[in-house]
């Protein structure tokens, strides 16, 4: 029999001989658009925090109010005393904003995902035997693909459709339209984290439709980011109120701490208070986040100057960083990839930008596709303009010594 501590020694000393390892730099104050590492301020292009608000004034007096008034923790699940009126108050407060009947809050997005396909398709709900299908994009979050694999084979299909190929999907639908499907569910990201790119969610509600399809949205990159108000993918793709089923988080845009939910219709969410084991078996979420996740978007609602902020910064970053040379995937998006091609360069490059005052990060395989290894920058409006100028001069500084500029990347 292997030594366990032999076999994951070995993988931790190949990971660190191809530069795949992932480091792990701890900050020494507050996730905001400069931060402190090793003693030295820096400007953050790696956070999600793309308003600003995990840092806000707002957001921080909201959670201390909620420590100050409805304690710590709950020390419970949520059916038995772990549900205090403020979980329902901002569960009200996600639906209105989202244009949903109802919401259930979750300890994580990660958890919502989950809980939302193993919920529906492990149930008979009063079918002695049936088949359900889910029709998922193949750039989807490792989250929305670790929540099917909990769905049991022999009652359900789970099948891939090209990345946001509206085509491919059709195809397969009618490919399987003769087939007695109980349920079938088109699963997508309405941001997909890698890429930056929107999901088609415009032609994904006409389908669904159609096919007599649910439509299971992760909008964890888009709430708080897209459309006019930051009402989400959904609103940026003017189907805002029309998606069955919106996942998302607290932990991003909505104040960066934690928390998730699933939102859609009042039959769903009762359903799932019911049957979800993340929900049913997991402590609820703690006062301070509850209040801080609604301060968050309390202000989004107000101050729609945060989302305009956050355009703005990302056009300039977009437009100055192929300026300099480098190749992006196009797109809207505060997620902005730098493609660089190799692991090793992604690596490198991460560690010298940091010794110029840029906190960034490398993604590889098995992230993302061999050879397509990239930083991802993530653009906030907490960023003022010296902050992104500052940080593309070190772009074009590293980029420079590293010899990356105008022929690395792919396309």
């Amino acid at each position: 029999m292997a030594d366990y501590l032999e076999l994951v020694g070995g993988e931790l000393r190949q990971l660190e001989q191809n530069k795949t390892f992932k480091y792990e730099v701890p900050l020494q104050s507050a996730q905001d658009g400069v931060v402190e590492v090793r003693g030295r301020n820096v400007v953050m292009l790696a956070s999600n925090n793309y308003l600003g608000l995990s840092n806000h004034p707002e957001v921080r007096k909201a959670a201390i109010r909620g420590i100050k008034e409805y304690g710590y923790g709950v020390a419970s699940v949520r059916f038995i005393c772990g549900t205090q009126d403020i979980h329902f108050s901002l569960e009200k407060k996600i639906s209105k904003f989202l244009g949903t009947e109802d919401t259930i809050l979750f300890s994580s997005c990660w958890a919502a995902n989950e809980a939302f396909f193993a919920s529906l398709t492990n149930e008979k709900l009063g079918m002695e035997t049936y088949r359900d299908v889910i029709y998922s994009d193949r750039l989807n979050h490792a989250s929305i693909i670790d929540g099917q694999r909990l769905c049991r084979a022999e009652t359900t299909d789970r099948k891939i459709y090209g990345h946001a190929d509206v085509d491919d999907l059709v195809r397969q639908l009618e490919e399987d339209r003769a087939k007695e499907y109980r349920l079938r569910i088109i699963a997508t990201d309405g941001v997909f984290s890698m890429e930056g790119d929107l999901a088609p969610l415009d032609r994904l509600v006409e389908v669904a439709g159609r096919y007599g399809a649910i439509l299971f949205v992760d909008d964890s990159h888009g709430v708080g980011v897209c459309g006019k108000s930051g009402r989400g993918t959904p609103e940026a793709k003017g189907v805002h109120g029309k998606i069955d089923v919106l996942t998302g988080t607290l932990g991003k845009a909505i104040g960066g701490a934690a928390g998730g939910y699933i939102s859609g219709r009042k039959e769903l969410i009762a359903y799932l208070r019911q049957k979800a084991r993340t929900y049913i078996f997991s402590n609820s979420l703690p006062p301070a986040i509850v209040y801080g996740a609604s301060a968050a978007i309390d202000l989004l609602m107000k101050d729609r100057s945060l989302v305009r902020t956050l355009k703005n910064n990302t056009a300039y970053f977009r437009e100055e960083i192929v300026r300099l040379g480098y190749t992006i995937l196009e797109g809207e998006h505060p997620i902005v990839p730098v493609m660089l091609g190799e692991a090793s360069v992604a690596q490198d490059m991460s560690g010298a930008l940091l010794k110029a005052g840029v906190y960034i990060k490398g993604l590889w395989y098995p992230v993302v596709p061999k050879g397509e290894a990239r930083l991802r920058a993530q653009i906030s409006a907490a960023l003022k303009r010296k902050h992104i100028d500052r940080a593309l001069e070190a772009f074009e500084k590293v980029g420079r010594s590293m010899n990356v500029l105008g022929h690395r990347g792919v396309t």
